[in-house]
């Protein structure tokens, strides 16, 4: 639990104000307790927590920064810009395990997207109690939705103006003005830098001392009110907060009487702030507000708590310390007025262990108490009045308040079972809060996230992710065994180039990364030097930097070597190395399981490859183009097909998709194809073709069905019959540019009822028409309609031949095309005439293809009928 002091400058991203206004509006609309805005960062892929309004910034720093590929709520929404409500536990565990075993909390909570004009910049959430049932929820969502698309419209102002709209620094930790009137013991001001006039309401000039009706309104006046040092700095503060730098929170200052009074100041928002003046530009100072807080002994039954021989401190929603005991400041070592007005990790540091950070965050996301115990370090071993040793042992309670949360320490005569681990050195500079939380949590992360990680290429996502952000790392390589060499299966963040000498070395060589696998014992360089003196003569990539080596063994068998590198020297202590080394066993036995997997894999795609068709059947005129993109995720392979079969003196077009994925669905995807040939072959009408084939599959009974579409086509005169089962329609674009939706009255899927009926309807394919099959992987998006892809690729086929003449497909359709509309735009279509067959699936699929993310198989098949005057047959 690092706190930070922070500095002054000014944030690069948008203007401060508007991003703590727009939490602070969300809080009020869903009545939440915490909240904040993740925006864009300059870094493709990557969201950074910009506002954090009702929590502790330090103390949740691992969620500073989330990878939009992340199984997090905040990167789903983002990425398919659709809301997400979370009414619980065991919502959040359902959804998203990995998001749980980090915040395993009962609380709920909203995210909804922050968008504009077509573009996503983040994601608004608000953090509240658990309710039962979602539908709770649901008017919250509608209302954050609201805010959400204010800020949205707000940011897309901004980045018209070419000003920035993205976030790069660290979070601004706010606490949000409070809806009611202010408690006695705190107080709120306005100040206008425009006009110079300071308003305080009744608490303030009471805690500042100043006699009613004789304050004179200005800043000299409330800065009079303050003890003379602190005078000094304060005009400072005002100023710099009114040009969006506000000081970190809170200033500790006293009243010309010696009172500690803790200050607050933050840009005011349109609800706090007094009528603008007339004339002033928008990049004028802005109003400050704030409050005053009396931290002392009043705060607690007038001082009664003082007197209590258990140590009694509380600290607000932002984490610090307002109030504590004489026996507190006993207790952990640190004089209580020392404690007041700091940070709990600043005031006592030897705190900043991951189970105390653990219970202090759940008990800010829920209202539940918390006991645990922790081991003092030497140094408060024995209290300096000179009382008897006490033992080593306190038990610290935490009582959550809607303000604030309630903390007492008691000695305990012995260490139990739950007991935190032994406080590091006090002497050493605090960790950083990610790696300090690291070998509380991240294991539990981590293993689940490698249960979903199916291929070499995922482990190492995983690894990067989950691994490196934890520890503070930011280079890694992995290196699978194969017939004793090492290869590389994964980089990032070494210099370009300086792993390319070790790629295929054997076991034999001396050198880290083989001799930690040889040995099975992991290495730990805290210094580059460190590392060259332990291997002479080796390439060193940087001169400053630590580095580990860890050996990848699972069930006793040799995977391969995992190393991980960090830009600043640094030690690792002995709860580290053996967190690192545990964490190893699970990477080398999720790589063994991925390279099994890439193993059948390869099987697989080989016998999908074999039994989609190698050439389609030709016709002097007709011409096809078929495409197929397999999925990436998964096992890589599916069960979409299609062909083009000579029927009699016509050609039969066929495209199908089996449900499911991996070698069954290959398997299953053959049989149909050929059993639809044999139909085709011998020219069955196409009802026949789907019944016969339907039976067919009744009759393997593999336990899955099939979609499919079957088109008859003459070439001669254009005339097609076709008969779907289950499957999406088919799109025709006539010849002037029209793109109609064919619809078929088709049965349903293959495979389910032996008794389906498959009618039959007749079109026309007019010389110069292209007639589209496909599935549903190339106008499916999460979060979308079907309906809305089928429009995107409709657009495109339109599109693809050159201006449609009186296209009924608009320009108004759905923000966020498909990966087939967005596809064909980005291909570049230019309606040249005579434009290939073959050129217009690589338009419609381009965007599919470069998809690193592709949740299922493309298949696409086209087909258009050239004049009789053109007899050149072809594919694409």
């Amino acid at each position: 639990m690092t706190g930070s002091a922070g500095d002054e400058r000014k944030p690069s991203g948008p203007p401060p104000a508007l991003l703590t206004g727009a939490v602070a509006e969300a809080l009020r609309a869903a009545d939440g307790s915490a909240g904040g805005v993740y925006l864009c960062s300059g870094t493709p892929g990557l969201l950074r927590l910009a506002v954090l309004t009702g929590l502790p910034g330090p103390l949740f720093r691992p969620w500073w920064r989330v990878n939009v590929d992340r199984p997090f709520p905040v990167a789903e929404v983002h990425r398919t810009g659709v809301p997400v409500v979370l009414a619980n536990a065991t919502e959040v565990m359902r959804r998203y395990p990995q998001f749980a075993a980090g915040l395993p909390f009962q609380f709920g909570s909203v995210y909804v997207p922050v968008t504009a004009g077509g573009r996503s910049f983040g994601v608004l959430t608000v953090l509240g109690r658990a309710v039962a049932d979602a539908t709770e929820a649901l008017a919250d969502r509608e209302r954050l939705t609201v805010v959400a698309d204010g800020l949205g419209a707000a940011l897309l102002r901004l980045g018209a103006e070419g000003r920035a709209v993205t976030w790069d620094d660290e979070p601004l930790c706010v606490r949000p003005p409070a809806a009611g009137p202010a408690p006695g013991r705190v107080g709120r001001f306005c100040w206008d830098p425009a006009t110079g006039v300071v308003t305080v309401d009744e608490h303030a000039r009471s805690l500042l001392g100043l006699p009613g009706g004789e304050f004179a309104g200005t800043l000299d006046a409330l800065v009079g009110a303050v003890d003379a040092t602190d005078a000094l700095r304060l005009p400072g503060l005002f100023h710099r907060t009114a040009r969006g730098r506000p000081p970190p929170l809170p200033v500790r200052l006293r009243t010309a009487e010696g009172g500690l009074r803790l200050l607050e100041l933050w840009q005011a928002t349109d609800a706090e702030r007094p009528a603008v003046a007339p004339g002033a530009s928008p990049a004028a100072p802005r109003p400050v507000a704030g409050v005053l807080l009396d931290p002392g002994p009043g705060a607690l039954a007038d001082g009664a708590a003082d007197l209590l021989p258990e140590g009694v401190f509380c600290l607000d929603r932002m984490g610090f310390v307002v109030y504590a005991n004489p026996r507190a400041g006993q207790l952990l070592g640190v004089p209580s007025d020392l404690m007041v007005g700091r940070s709990l990790w600043d005031s006592v540091p030897w705190l900043n262990q991951p189970t105390c950070e653990e219970h202090l965050r759940g008990v800010l996301l829920a209202p539940e108490p918390a006991h645990f115990h922790v081991r003092r370090p030497a140094a408060s071993d024995r209290p300096s009045d000179g009382r008897p040793y006490e033992g080593d042992w306190l038990r610290v309670s935490l009582y959550p308040g809607a303000d604030l949360v309630t903390c007492t320490a008691v000695p305990a005569n012995r260490v139990p079972e739950d007991a935190a681990p032994e406080p590091a050195d006090t002497d050493a500079p605090a960790p950083d809060v990610a790696a300090s939380t690291a070998p509380f949590y991240r294991p539990i992360v981590l293993a689940i996230a490698l249960t979903e990680a199916v291929t070499a290429r995922q482990v190492s996502a995983v690894v990067m992710q989950e691994l490196l952000p934890a520890f503070g790392g930011r280079m890694l390589a992995i290196y699978l065994l194969q017939e004793r060499h090492l290869y590389l299966a994964w980089e990032s963040g070494f210099p370009r180039g300086f792993l390319a000498p070790f790629e295929g070395v054997g076991l034999e060589a001396r050198l880290p990364g083989v001799e930690t696998l040889t040995t099975g014992r992991p290495l730990f360089f805290d210094s580059m030097q460190q590392l060259a003196a332990a291997y002479p003569g080796i390439d060193l990539d940087a001169e400053e930097g630590a580095r580990a080596f860890l050996p990848l063994i699972a069930s006793g068998r040799p995977v391969g070597s995992c190393i991980l590198g960090f830009d600043r020297s640094r030690s690792f202590g002995s709860e580290e190395r053996t967190v690192l080394t545990a964490l190893a066993g699970l990477i080398a036995h999720a790589m063994e399981k991925a390279q099994r997997y890439d193993t059948e894999a390869a099987l697989a795609r080989g016998l999908q490859q074999a039994l989609l068709p190698r050439r389609l059947s030709q016709h002097p005129r007709v011409e096809t183009a078929g495409r197929y993109l397999p999925g990436t995720e998964g096992m890589d392979v599916g069960g979409d097909w299609y062909d083009v079969v000579e029927a009699g003196d016509g050609l039969a077009l066929v495209i199908g998709d089996v449900q499911g994925h991996g070698v069954q669905a290959a398997a299953t995807m053959g049989q149909l194809r050929s059993a639809v040939r044999a139909f085709a072959l011998s020219d069955r009408p196409p009802q026949e073709v789907m019944g016969g084939t339907n039976r067919l599959l009744i009759d393997l009974d593999p336990g899955q069905f099939a979609s499919c579409c079957y088109v008859r086509l003459d070439p001669a005169t254009g005339l097609a019959r076709a008969a779907r089962a289950g499957h999406l329609p088919p799109l025709l674009r006539h010849p002037d540019g029209r793109t109609d939706v064919v619809e078929l009255p088709g049965g349903v899927v293959l495979g389910v009822d032996p008794r389906a009926h498959y009618p039959v309807t007749e079109l026309r394919l007019e010389p110069g028409a292209i007639l589209a099959l496909y599935t549903d992987g190339l106008v499916e998006r999460p979060g979308h309609d079907i309906d809305e892809g089928i429009t995107a690729l409709r657009r495109a086929l339109a599109e693809a031949g050159g201006p449609a003449k009186d296209s009924p497909v608009r320009d108004d359709g759905p923000a966020q095309a498909s990966a087939a509309g967005a596809g064909a735009a980005a291909a570049g279509t230019d309606g040249a005439p005579g434009r290939s067959l073959g050129a217009v699936a690589d338009g419609l699929t381009a965007l599919a293809r470069q998809s690193a993310d592709r949740p299922d198989d493309i298949a696409l098949l086209l087909a258009t009928r050239r004049d009789g005057s053109k007899d050149h047959p072809g594919r694409g």
